[in-house]
């Protein structure tokens, strides 16, 4: 049996519908063909209420869930829970590369303050500038909110440090606290993998900007 699945072809599926299947779960990051069809054969062996349930799940995550107005976090209402919540310290941002990162810091209950989503980091390699992220609108936040402090809270990656080092730039005209992260993070890191521990201690600990310029 084991020799027979070796040598089977596959591109050559009993079912149009299967290689369908197939073709659009290989699209997913990490998802080889093999992989593929072991998660499309599993799908089939489940109860077709099941399958229904997965499926309008994954259709609704794409159709109905909404972008926060003002941070741009993920959420089911216009406003995410985080910017609706009273108890959030309003003059406290923290800039984050993207979903990922809030759902890193969150889970060190470590913050109180309030997030904003750039969208990703200045990337010219990708073709990715100032103009292409939610800068503006960030600008727009201190404008219009009493924010006192903004923290930087990107990776510790080259891209990473380039857009911190514009944020400041734009930030350091406007009357508000810049801070980053304080050492722990190592260099390289993305926030999303950093443990809990870690982060959070980054977070309390966190430095003035200017303190990381080499002296």
């Amino acid at each position: 049996m084991l020799l027979l699945k070796q040598r089977i072809d596959l591109e050559e599926y009993p079912s149009k519908l299967l290689g369908k299947a197939i073709d659009q779960l290989n699209t997913l990051p990490g998802v080889g063909k093999r992989t593929a069809l072991r998660l499309a054969l599993f799908l089939l062996r489940q109860s077709k209420a099941e399958v229904k349930d997965f499926g309008e799940a994954i259709i609704k995550l794409r159709t109905e869930i909404n972008y926060c107005k003002q941070c741009y976090n993920i959420s089911d209402e216009e406003f995410c829970g985080i910017c609706s919540n009273p108890k959030r310290i309003d003059e406290q941002i923290c800039v984050v590369e993207d979903i990922r990162d809030v759902m890193a810091i969150e889970n060190t209950a470590q913050f109180r303050g309030k997030y904003h989503v750039l969208g990703g980091i200045i990337s010219p390699m990708d073709g990715i500038g100032p103009s292409d992220l939610r800068i503006n609108e960030l600008m727009e936040r201190l404008e219009k909110d009493k924010v006192e402090e903004v923290i930087l809270a990107l990776s510790t990656t080259m891209e990473g440090d380039t857009t911190n080092y514009y944020l400041y730039k734009q930030l350091k005209e406007r009357k508000v606290s810049v801070s980053t992260l304080a050492q722990g993070i190592a260099s390289g890191d993305e926030l999303e993998f950093a443990d809990e521990l870690t982060l959070g201690r980054s977070i309390i600990n966190r430095i003035p900007y200017e303190s990381t310029f080499a002296k």
